[in-house]
């Protein structure tokens, strides 16, 4: 075996690992590659300090390009071992993925590699078409072979979750800081980080939507209205503990619920806002029922012809590498 991976498939590694989600698309990630050793770093230059003081969304977002990392890993033919935020003294450090040639092949990880070009956030109205019970219990595995849970909410608690929504925007009517952080990020013509205004989706007739409405600029706000579905599916994703391993955790399992759903034929966008005020956080998770601390809400539905055909666009692989690796 060769002391080193090679640069073709480092390329392949790392681009599938920063197609990732991340909260307004930020791409808070750095890899150091060495050996066989792939360090997952959060990149504190695209922090969120208004909407994310904590950290928490960066490492999420860490945990499922970690995901990602692994099932490109398997693609090409290499088996991975894998330690969270591994180093208390390095706080950055997130994650170290140890990759090397196997004949035993992961199928699962395999198969969602497929997926990972084909995954992207979709804020249109989904269909009316009912979720098939095994696409449900799919997702359910999905969440917790990576160590979190997912919880469907029933309608009322969907409901429960839009009055929380409303008073995220309550709060948020006076908060500059937030306001020009996410326009910082949101809006307008961008080809390598953030969200452009094309990828907004029409703005919901009603409020509230089981749909972030993500626009700051003036002609984002005036963009055309839709009605969204009335008995949207929203799930809850989860971790018993909230360190910086279990947020890490977190991301992973999202990554691996988003393909899997990418793979069913369903497109998936996000209400995370009550989840960026701790005292909403917790009223979040009391609505499933379960002790531990949430994550993320996610709105589940199927891709329609007005949905977007690709994802958001991400920066160069060489721009996450140091100067002497790129």
């Amino acid at each position: 075996m060769s002391d080193q991976l090679p640069a073709k498939d480092v390329e392949v590694l790392l681009a599938a690992a920063v197609a990732a989600p991340s909260m307004h698309n930020t791409q808070p990630w750095r890899f150091a590659v060495e050996g066989h050793a792939i360090d997952v770093y959060l990149d504190g230059s695209r922090a969120l300090p208004a909407e994310d003081p904590t950290g928490r969304a960066m490492r999420i977002a860490a945990g499922a390009a970690t995901f990602n990392l692994r099932c490109a890993a398997e693609s090409l033919g290499y088996r991975t071992w894998f330690g969270l935020a591994p180093y208390p003294d390095e706080p950055d450090l997130l994650a170290r993925v140890v990759i090397e040639p196997t004949a035993d092949r992961d199928e699962e990880l395999r198969d969602l590699a497929v997926q990972i070009p084909y995954r992207h956030t979709d804020r249109h109205p989904s269909d009316i078409e009912p979720m098939p019970e095994s696409v449900r219990i799919a997702l359910l595995q999905a969440a917790y072979a990576e160590g979190a849970q997912l919880t469907w909410l029933a309608e009322d608690d969907v409901r429960a979750v839009l009055d929380l929504v409303l008073d995220t925007d309550l709060r948020e009517v006076h908060d500059w800081h937030r306001s020009a952080e996410r326009s910082h990020w949101v809006g307008g013509e961008r080809t390598t980080d953030g969200i452009p205004s094309d990828a907004l989706g029409p703005r919901s007739a009603t409020y509230p939507a089981a749909v972030r409405d993500m626009g700051t600029r003036p002609a984002d706000r005036m963009r055309g209205a839709t009605r969204f579905e009335d008995h949207p599916d929203v799930a809850v994703l989860s971790t018993d503990y909230d360190e910086p391993a279990d947020q890490v955790t977190a991301g992973a399992a999202l990554e691996r619920v988003l393909l899997t759903a990418t793979r069913a034929g369903l497109s998936a966008s996000f209400l995370n806002q009550p989840l960026e005020y701790d005292d909403l956080r917790r009223s979040v998770q009391r609505l499933t029922r379960c002790p531990g601390h949430a994550h993320m809400i996610i709105r589940f539905g199927h891709s329609t012809p007005d949905g977007p055909r690709h994802g958001t666009a991400r920066r160069p692989v060489a721009d996450f590498l140091p100067k002497e690796e790129s």
